[in-house]
């Protein structure tokens, strides 16, 4: 196999992925804030972690994944400043915050599951970690913290190279961090904020600061140096972390670990730091604040199933942007349709052993691409020219795409083509009356009486049914 090489952020380069344990992965990802349903561009970093993860997996590393549940914390606003997210949807809605925290959550673990996002080997809920979280400050606090009248302070000057992630060198540090009279420098931020006097909140603690809750930025390195280990291999996330969250959750690691500077990477607390960009939506949907706001239930609601999304997001380079529109999600319905007809001629026949001379240059091709920091754009034409290979034993081929879909995730020998087929919540006309229509014309057709058969197809225009003539198998029609 080709030597795995992924882009460090923290570096800005690519390097050979060398374990810290041989023959392991550990892998921590920052997960949701569990106040609101998750959309569409949140779930891009899950579907990037997931290849990540599988990739490891493939190349033969015994993987240790982690995913956080943050549920208490973090701020209205990421540049450390508003009020608790958790709290204020509880307000909003005027139920329990645990309640809060619990539907959002199971929410979320419903999307993970629709995109097949493999689960992590550990779930870390935040509010599970608070007394870590309390000992963790305790042991940095003598030398890098300082407390105001609304908590404790990380102050950044004490670490080498704070901001370096970010490639923030300005007095001003990153310029987003609230401004909090008192504060040392500009980018210091609260690692534990006491609850303001006369106030109760329904997530505190008792803390040598003060009853109060831990800051957004310590959960991760707390939960991930308790559960991997410092320091562990990679740690993903959303390229907005890159600015703010992942500089601080770094400068933390350094106090607790060493204050060593990052020439070494491994004293940021982990050797890699990987972000996937984001998904651009134009009409400005993308955003919680705008209401109905693209969610995956809002996809399958529209009648595109949820593994059409997970092709999208492989279409595209996980570090490039990623335009969303509902004409590109068609297009890889489409083309995930395609697959499916392919992986379906193979579903009854048993996976040869070895790989087949014809396939093998596929099989490297691909093996190349996903070795070369996860290039899935590639990896996908070489999953599509092994389904297109021709006068090739079924089962060789089985075996070869068996190996691609275990890194792609796109679940071609689970998946039927009647679970691509979803009705959009809005359609007027069931699925029989759409047969019923479609045998007819069908009939029209053989018989040559392409004039009914127009008829019919207009007639299930008319319903919003876009019927799709040229598939043998007869199956193709999309509301």
């Amino acid at each position: 196999m080709t030597t795995l090489k992924l882009y460090n952020s923290l570096t800005r380069s690519l390097e050979a992925f060398a374990p810290v344990h041989p023959g392991e992965a550990r892998v921590y990802s920052c997960g949701p804030t569990v106040y609101n349903y998750p959309h569409i561009g949140n779930m891009r970093a899950y579907v990037f972690a997931d290849v990540l993860g599988r990739t490891l997996s493939w190349k033969g590393y015994a993987l240790t994944h982690v995913i956080n549940i943050t549920d208490v914390g973090h701020l209205t606003d990421d540049a450390d400043a508003g009020e608790d997210k958790m709290e204020k949807m509880a307000r909003q809605k005027a139920q329990s915050i645990w309640d809060i925290a619990r539907h959002y959550t199971e929410a979320y673990w419903a999307d993970i599951r629709a995109l097949n996002v493999r689960e992590p080997a550990k779930w870390s809920i935040a509010t599970d970690y608070v007394p870590q979280m309390i000992e963790f400050a305790q042991s940095i606090a003598d030398k890098h913290c300082y407390e105001l009248d609304g908590g404790l302070y990380f102050d950044v000057s004490t670490v080498s190279d704070y901001g370096r992630l970010a490639r923030a060198h300005t007095d001003e540090g990153e310029g987003r961090i609230e401004a909090v009279e008192g504060k040392r420098n500009a980018a210091d931020f609260a690692i534990w904020r006491k609850t303001p006097a006369g106030e109760t909140r329904q997530m505190e603690w008792d803390s040598p600061w003060g009853r109060g809750a831990p800051g957004w930025h310590l959960e991760c390195s707390v939960m991930s140096g308790d559960l991997l280990g410092f320091p562990f291999d990679i740690h993903t996330g959303g390229i907005d972390h890159r600015e703010i969250h992942h500089p601080n959750e770094i400068a933390q690691n350094q106090a607790f670990c060493c204050t060593n500077g990052l020439d070494v990477p491994a004293n940021s607390g982990a050797r890699m730091w990987m972000h996937n960009n984001f998904l651009v939506e134009r009409s400005g949907k993308m955003s919680k604040s705008s209401g109905e706001f693209l969610r995956v239930q809002l996809l399958v609601d529209s009648g595109y199933h949820p593994l059409a999304y997970r092709l999208m997001c492989l279409q595209a380079h996980y570090r490039s942007e990623l335009e969303f529109s509902w004409e590109n999600l068609g297009a890889a319905l489409t083309r995930l349709k395609r697959m499916l007809i392919a992986a379906e001629r193979l579903r009854d026949v048993s996976a040869g052993e070895g790989v087949h001379p014809k396939l093998a240059p596929m099989l490297a091709t691909f093996d190349a691409a996903v070795s070369d920091d996860l290039n899935t754009p590639i990896a996908l034409t070489a999953l599509e020219d092994v389904l297109a290979a021709k006068k090739i034993d079924a089962g060789a081929k089985r075996a070869v795409v068996e190996q691609m879909d275990s890194v792609l995730g796109l679940d071609l020998f689970g998946l039927t083509r009647a679970d691509l087929r979803l009705r959009p919540i809005a359609a007027t006309i069931d699925e029989a009356a759409i047969d019923a229509l479609l045998d007819r014309r069908k009939a029209a057709r053989a018989e040559k009486d392409f004039a009914t058969s127009d008829t019919l197809r207009d007639e299930l225009a008319a319903y919003g049914v876009e019927v799709m003539d040229g598939d043998p198998l007869g199956w193709e029609w999309k509301l």
